[in-house]
């Protein structure tokens, strides 16, 4: 009798054992569907932030293809521990970084990283990072269209340790067609039906307000008529132009666009506002002597207006760069013989 209710009692263990190796098997089997369908595609992180990459290139020059295939590349679209838990999609470290940190291994164990409240926070971070280090500056005399220099430069530069890291971002570029958000606030519908095209050419994105990314659209860009002042080229800017846009057009390096204008970084253009396309002369065409100052005018509009670089204009007037005179100010343009 005894053994007989031994016999049943194992029996009932070995079932009960059985039936809680099957639940656990279906719950770990459920928590790993879930986790896969909580895991972002390429795809969604590139729609994500996309607009993004491309308001930072507008801010910096860099490329948004560039951003997007880091991103990606740095945080295996969005998935990694690093950008889960730390929203740190680039993989910069702490260094001289005084915010909250988070500790990851990467070359080396329990390494320092740099942790972000928000994804939108370390792309912003990842701007400042290479336009704020001097090893990375030689990058910005790349065209924010050449991909290719900015994925070697980087390389160069020391961003990332891994010698094929230039192909592998070339090679993300090209697979999922990033470069196409590299020509500015609109993107070119490249498969899209002729009529559709057809029908939506001569809109411009409207002044101060936040460009479509549909990618189903295109803007057909007027040609700029070329102008000269003081014997330097210039155009007058339309509505909706940035000057990332204006230095892709006339195939000039967004730096190089910038300094010609005297503007150190990317601010917005009113229609009709000139811009020029070369160096300005170091003083004012024959004939044009002296300036009265008007009400509202800076020292950077005299520039503009005569054509003359804005530090030889300080120069000849005997002023310290960046001072505002008052109106009235009879201003040389042209510096007086001894």
């Amino acid at each position: 009798m005894m053994a007989s209710v031994c016999l049943r009692s194992k029996k009932v263990d070995y079932f009960i054992i059985r039936w809680i190796r099957f639940l656990c098997g279906c719950l770990l089997l459920f928590a790993l569907k879930d986790a896969q369908a909580q895991k972002i595609t390429t795809e969604a992180y590139i729609d994500r932030y996309r607009q993004l990459a491309v308001s930072e290139m507008e801010r910096s020059g860099i490329p948004a293809s560039i951003t997007l295939a880091q991103g990606i590349l740095e945080s295996a679209s969005g998935n990694s521990r690093l950008a889960v838990q730390s929203n740190n999609h680039f993989g910069i470290k702490c260094h001289d970084w005084e915010g909250k940190t988070a500790y990851h291994d990467d070359d080396a164990a329990g390494e320092c990283f740099r942790h972000y409240a928000s994804a939108e926070e370390s792309f912003l971070d990842h701007t400042d990072f290479l336009m704020s280090r001097n090893r990375y500056a030689f990058l910005f005399d790349y065209k924010s269209t050449d991909y290719h220099s900015w994925a070697k430069g980087l390389r160069k530069a020391g961003y990332a340790t891994d010698p094929n890291y230039p192909q592998r971002l070339i090679e993300l570029i090209e697979r999922y067609n990033l470069h196409r958000y590299d020509r500015g606030l609109t993107v070119a519908a490249r498969d899209q039906p002729a009529k559709t095209n057809k029908s939506r050419q001569n809109q411009t994105t409207p002044k101060n307000t936040a460009p479509s990314f549909n990618d189903d659209f295109s803007v057909s860009i007027e040609r700029y008529p070329v102008r000269e002042n003081n014997r330097t080229e210039y155009i007058m800017a339309k509505a909706g132009d940035t000057y990332l846009s204006l230095a892709n057009y006339h195939d000039l390096t967004l730096r190089r666009l910038l300094r010609y204008n005297d503007r150190e970084e990317t601010t917005s253009l009113h229609e009709g506002e000139i811009v020029y396309l070369q160096p300005k002369r170091p003083r004012a065409a024959l004939g044009m002597k002296t300036h009265v100052l008007k009400q509202g005018e800076t020292m950077r509009d005299i520039s503009q207006k005569y054509g003359v670089r804005l530090k030889r204009l300080y120069y000849m007037n005997r002023m310290e760069e960046g001072s505002q005179p008052p109106a009235g100010t009879s201003l040389n343009l042209r510096r007086k013989k001894r």
